[in-house]
């Protein structure tokens, strides 16, 4: 497997090897600011032998936030904070993306003390995590013409913050049914105006943000975060025509942009479509692949050099392992995930797995 540790150019930098750690939720930033603490410096610096680290999903406003405890990207506080991460991290070696996501319907009043905006006012089904323990997902206010303007504003602004933090890049988090996501998909997005409808209205969304952010840090600063087909969130993406057309015209019209690298997290049974957006997308591909109830593991390095991805992403298992790279080379032994402590809580489980030899 020796392609997958040898350097990648992606757009004009140096990755030391191919496998990315994938954006991974662990609601650990101060409650008050919504700042990254020195922990979070240290997860980060742990993990620098990463080709690319992307980072939690962070909000690029307070109307952005979904969850308890997950950092911002939007005050001079945080900034400050998230500049004492990066410089942990290239300290090391590494290279460092913040991935932007706004999370739209899926978060709760409680949290934020605003109503969540969306696309349509149409609730999603399930609970949030809140606070005070789960509660229902509200019915979110529809974005006027407007405000989905002045939230396309937000991801730029967002990107501007990101790079004065000393970040690489930023990834903008177009998946797992968060805002980006929910224009995308015909069950949360019933508009019938230029932000909805078929799918060249409900790609406008995403394409302008991503024009947006491109505009503001350059494109070969910024990559997408896709995940066609995945019902996460109360997404419904259940017409294959529809699902099909959606996509390939978010990639084509993505694709003149120049942006860093296109990254797909594989839903069930869509295997042929990534194949078909792989070929379709001009740049450096990044796959977190569909491994039905595991964490991706090393038995995924093979699509890197069947040529299925340019780049391999892991969640949970590069969670467990500071030194994934490393162990993945050796082909192990890898630290189990402890998922008691994947959300919220100090040190255990986020900064205290050990690495080799220790």
């Amino acid at each position: 497997m020796s392609q997958v540790f040898e350097p990648f150019p992606l757009a004009g930098t140096t990755l030391a090897n191919r496998v990315v750690m994938a954006p991974m939720t662990r609601s650990r930033a101060d409650a008050e600011s919504r700042t990254p603490t020195e922990l979070t410096a240290l997860y980060y610096a742990q993990r620098a032998s990463a080709g690319l680290i992307v980072t939690e999903g962070v909000q690029p406003s307070p109307a952005g936030q979904g969850y308890p405890a997950t950092p911002g990207i939007h005050s001079a506080e945080q900034v400050a904070a998230w500049r004492r991460v990066t410089e942990a991290v290239h300290a090391e070696g590494g290279v460092i993306f913040l991935q932007i996501m706004h999370t739209g319907r899926i978060g709760h009043p409680s949290l934020t003390g605003l109503t969540p905006v969306a696309p349509s006012a149409v609730r999603a089904a399930g609970q949030v995590f809140t606070g005070e323990g789960p509660q229902d997902f509200v019915e979110p206010r529809a974005l006027t013409g407007a405000e989905v303007e002045e939230t396309v504003a937000d991801f730029a602004r967002a990107a501007r913050n990101a790079i004065e933090a000393g970040f690489d890049g930023v990834e903008i988090h177009g998946a797992n049914g968060y805002l980006v996501h929910q224009f995308l998909a015909p069950n949360s997005n019933v508009r019938t105006d230029a932000w909805g409808g078929g799918p060249e209205g409900r790609i406008r969304f995403a394409v302008e943000v991503a024009k947006a952010v491109a505009g503001a840090i350059g494109p070969e600063r910024v990559g997408f975060r896709i995940s066609p087909g995945n019902p996460f969130n109360d997404i419904a993406e259940t017409d294959p025509a529809d699902l099909e057309a959606t996509y390939t015209a978010l990639v084509d019209a993505l694709a003149p942009l120049g942006l860093a690298y296109l990254h797909q997290m594989e839903a069930p049974g869509v295997r042929e479509l990534l194949l078909r957006l792989r070929k379709q997308w001009p740049g450096a591909f990044v796959l977190n692949p569909f491994t039905a109830g595991s964490p991706t593991g090393a038995e995924s390095l093979k699509l890197v050099e069947d040529g299925t991805t340019d780049l391999l992403s892991f969640g949970a298992l590069f969670l467990a392992n500071p030194d994934l790279p490393a162990r993945l080379r050796a082909g192990g032994p890898f630290n189990a995930p402890d998922l008691t402590t994947f959300y919220g809580g100090d040190a255990r489980g986020y900064t205290d797995y050990p690495p080799l030899g220790a």
